[in-house]
């Protein structure tokens, strides 16, 4: 989700960083909304998650970074059903639904949107609001992929993939267990254009083994 990071002295580093970066750059050049998109590109590359004509869930979609990336692999014939509690530009091909997913009015909004039907693949590039304080932060982070992983259980169809951003820290251990526990094989992927020093982590949940 694409939360603001508080003001702060570090603030004009981090803007000098990002503009020097090299993802950002690329980003601009080709059209994608945000860096993001080249960590779902490298997945795809060696993963080949998407197909064309598939139906996907995004989670945390805004600003749209990964519904752009999807909408161009799966073409015309596939679907994407983005959602975010901030709102996004809308992009062709794409059903975007704002709110939060865990309200039982977004949940059954995403349903409507499938048609009831079950999806080949669920992505999500969520983070919490950070605070800065680890604390708080990793224990909101593992909940909210907490959160993403029932949504995806209850909408993915059985050998259908996951993808979900996770951060390392307390919690990341039995948060891999239970994705093993769902999956027929978990496997952890850090992009090139995920910050080195960045705690986040990709898991990839491969072939849902269904509802029990």
């Amino acid at each position: 989700m694409g939360y603001s990071v508080a003001q702060s002295k570090t603030s004009k580093g981090w803007l000098k960083e990002h503009f020097d970066d090299p993802f950002v750059k690329q980003a601009q050049k080709d059209g994608y909304r945000s860096r993001a998109s080249y960590k779902l590109l490298e997945v795809q590359e060696k993963d080949r998650l998407f197909r064309p004509g598939m139906t996907v869930v995004d989670l945390g979609s805004a600003p749209g970074g990964w519904s752009q990336v999807a909408s161009r692999l799966i073409g015309e014939k596939g679907r994407i059903i983005a959602s975010d509690i901030l709102p996004m530009d809308s992009i062709a091909d794409v059903t975007f639904i704002e709110g939060d997913f865990t309200e039982d009015s977004v949940f059954e909004a995403i349903l409507a949107a499938i048609d009831e039907q079950p999806v080949d693949l669920v992505i999500s590039d969520m983070a919490p609001n950070m605070s800065g304080t680890p604390e708080v932060d990793q224990p909101a982070a593992i909940y909210l992929c907490e959160l993403a992983l029932d949504m995806a259980e209850r909408v993915l169809k059985p050998g259908g993939d996951f993808l979900i951003k996770v951060f390392h820290g307390e919690g990341f251990d039995e948060y891999f267990k239970l994705m093993r526990s769902r999956f027929d094989k978990v496997v952890t992927r850090k992009p090139d254009a995920s910050r080195g020093r960045s705690r986040e982590t990709y898991l990839l949940g491969k072939g849902y083994k269904g509802q029990e």
